[in-house]
Formats: structure tokens, C-alpha cells, sequence
């Protein structure tokens, strides 16, 4: 499996080329790039075709693989939104996602599909998230990029068995999990997910949690949480997983660049080599 690292592991307003310079120092393999709000650095809803071949060019300079591509902006204008207009932004955004990870090489986008809230009920967030997904179906096999499914705190998709479910029914190859470890944490044990959900995941993010917390609070460095990571790369291993295992950590308040640091140690540990 390869080591990876996502662009909020960070400082905000980090250069891409110190990213890349340090997470190659890191002993990263990847990074994983954001589709950030205008003016943030990096990728953006404005980005050109030559912009973003400039930025896969860099990467390659410090021998860093772009094998993923997320984004914050669902968050905003989601899939589930009973607004069509922010509907039809939130399917923007993930074709911007699906044509700069062409343009980068990048095989797999990250996709929040929606939000359970006090205005958007549970079976209204799944029909309309699966229905725009399902427009966004063509758009992804023409483009041979995948869309992965990740789990998080939008009080959705709340059982490994829903998700199989709400990506099978897409039916098609190019729509998967992004299965986030950590994530999960707080309504369920990480390796059963896992074998449960077999080749349809996509992409793996780690973080780790400490449940009795009960809030966002309880997100700690890696290895210092509740997550089993000896069943959890087991489980990898019995479903044939081989692609990035990326962190995505919350920074220290001092120093925070060490983060990135450590945390490539603490990915040594959890993928079963020796830390460095």
C-alpha cells in the first residue's frame, strides 16, 4: 500500500511545491490535492487545463503520485439540497473534480453525496443524492475517473450494508466507497465496513477517534485513538487492498508542519513497517 497525505494536513496557504517538497522529505508516496474555494492555493472551480497540467508537472518533479482529488465545496451547495439550484452547483463541482483529475492523471474523486439535517430528511437526502450521482455516472466513465463514496458525520449512510446498497445500485464501475477509518469510528468498527464492502472501495482515508469523547474533539493523532489497526489492515488485506492509505489528521497548534512528519511514522506503524 502506498502512504499519502491530504493538502489540509497543511498550514493553509502552504505552497503546492513546499507540499510536495515535504511530503517527498516525509517519505510520502501521494498527495492528495483539494478543489479549494477562489483564492486558496491550488486547485480551484477555476482552474485551466494548463494550470492543472503545470501543477501534475510539479508533482512529478518531487516523484509524488496524484492518485486522489477532494473537495470541501459539497459542503456548501450538497447533492441533497432541496434547492435544485445548489443541486445543480453541487453537480458542477464534482464535474470540475472529474475533469482536473483527468487533466492530473488522478483515477479516483472524493464525494460527500449529502446531509441529514432538520430541513432535508433521511430518504429525501438518499433519493436525491442517488439522483444526481446517477447523472453524474456518464460523466465519470467518459472520462475514466471514479467517484468514491465517503463515509462521514452527515448522519447518512449509516450502515455498511446502505452503502453497498446505495453504490450497487448505480451500477456502474466507476462508483465506489471512499472509506474513511476513522470516520466510522463513532457508529461502528472500521474492519467490518471493510469486509463487508470488499473491491467497491475505491480509496482509504485514516484518522483515528476515541468514541467516549462524543464530539470532534475525540479526533486524535494516529495510533493515539480506539481504531484497531492490526483487524483494519488485516481486513485490507483480505479484500486485496493496494492503493493509497491517506491521512488526513487534524495539524498541531505549534509546529504544525511536524504533523506531516509524524504522522508518516505513525503510517510506518499502521501498514506494518518499521517507523522511521
Amino acid at each position: 500500500m502506498l502512504k499519502g497525505v491530504n493538502q489540509w494536513c497543511f498550514p493553509e496557504g502552504t505552497p503546492l511545491e513546499q507540499i510536495f517538497k515535504i511530503s517527498r522529505e516525509a517519505g510520502y508516496n501521494a498527495v492528495e490535492l483539494n478543489v479549494n474555494p477562489l483564492g486558496d492555493v491550488g486547485l480551484t472551480m477555476e482552474t485551466t487545463a494548463s494550470e492543472a497540467e503545470a501543477i501534475g508537472r510539479l508533482a512529478k518533479t518531487y516523484d509524488i503520485q496524484l492518485r486522489s482529488l477532494s473537495t470541501s465545496l459539497l459542503w456548501h451547495s450538497p447533492l441533497s439540497s432541496a434547492d435544485a439550484a445548489l443541486r445543480e452547483q453541487g453537480r458542477r463541482v464534482v464535474e470540475k473534480q472529474l475533469e482536473l483529475a483527468e487533466l492530473l492523471g488522478i483515477d479516483t474523486v472524493l464525494v460527500v453525496p449529502g446531509a441529514v439535517n432538520e430541513e432535508t430528511s433521511y430518504d429525501e437526502c438518499y433519493d436525491r443524492s442517488h439522483a444526481e450521482l446517477a447523472l453524474l455516472v456518464q460523466e465519470a466513465e467518459k472520462r475514466r475517473v471514479r467517484i468514491g463514496i465517503e463515509n462521514v458525520w452527515n448522519k447518512f449512510l449509516l450502515s455498511p450494508l446502505e452503502m453497498r446498497a446505495y453504490v450497487d445500485d448505480l451500477q456502474s464501475s466507476y462508483v465506489g466507497v471512499y472509506f474513511d477509518v476513522g470516520n466510522i469510528l463513532h457508529n461502528g468498527y472500521p474492519q467490518q465496513w471493510i469486509r463487508i464492502l470488499g473491491s467497491r472501495i475505491f480509496k482509504i482515508h485514516v484518522k483515528d477517534y476515541r468514541p467516549n469523547v462524543g464530539n470532534g474533539h475525540g479526533f486524535v493523532p494516529l495510533l493515539a485513538g480506539d481504531v484497531n489497526w492490526a483487524e483494519v489492515r488485516s481486513a485490507l488485506g483480505e479484500i486485496g487492498y493496494t492503493d493509497t492509505v491517506t491521512a488526513e489528521v487534524g495539524i498541531y497548534a505549534h509546529s504544525p508542519l511536524q504533523t506531516v512528519y509524524d504522522t508518516a511514522r505513525h503510517l510506518d506503524v499502521i501498514l506494518g513497517g518499521a517507523a522511521r
